[in-house]
């Protein structure tokens, strides 16, 4: 999994409550279990027309906006299905954190084991933060997880918490995989002792 220590990038505002994740990426996404590729999917039924061609005035389609890294959403982001296939298609299309004043549980924890920060913010932080994303590539947040703030481009500084744990695991890029091979010597010394005492297994 990706580090993520500090992002530097153009933040998009998606001023839209309980966007689940069938909005995020439909159903008809859902066949592949590659994590890559999905991102064409995002948001699609928003994004593109009934002809397929792309809705110009969809937010992440507006050339300020087309590669934006950050997310400014409204509140319950997340909410529906289970779905892992939603922080993957966000990941795929480049964005790595996600701010709004509430997610759905299950997305908050998926985000996590898949590189995303999902941070959340009061809404009067979250007016501020609309704002300052609504200036479009001219103004950029930086997300410092090492010191927990998101800094806006006129120097405003807005803080946040996270779980110790999740922050670590992010930091030093540890998805479920990487947080077992960190314990690989244990492991292999208890397979070389469990062979000794049971030969016969």
């Amino acid at each position: 999994m990706e580090k993520f220590t500090i992002l530097e990038g153009v933040a998009a505002p998606l001023k839209l409550v309980n966007v689940d994740t069938d909005m995020i990426i439909p159903k008809q996404y859902l066949k592949t279990i590659k994590r890559t590729g999905l991102g064409t999917g995002l948001f699609s039924e928003m994004r593109y027309n009934e002809d397929g061609s792309q809705n110009p005035d969809f937010i992440l389609h507006q050339p300020a906006y087309r590669n934006a890294k950050i997310l400014v959403a409204g509140d319950n982001f997340g909410c529906g299905s289970s779905r892992e296939h939603a922080p993957w298609a966000l990941l795929d299309f480049g964005i790595r954190c996600i701010i709004s004043t509430s997610f759905a549980d299950i997305f908050y924890n998926n985000c996590f084991k898949n590189g995303i920060l999902p941070i959340v913010v009061s809404q009067e932080d979250l007016d501020k933060l609309f704002d300052d994303a609504e200036r479009g590539a001219n103004a950029t947040l930086t997300i410092d997880l090492p010191n927990q703030e998101i800094r806006g481009p006129d120097g405003g500084v807005v803080r946040f918490e996270v779980d110790p744990f999740r922050k670590r695991c992010l930091i030093e890029g540890l998805d479920d995989i990487g947080l077992t091979l960190e314990k690989v010597e244990h492991i292999d010394s208890f397979e070389a002792t469990n062979s000794d005492a049971h030969p016969w297994r």
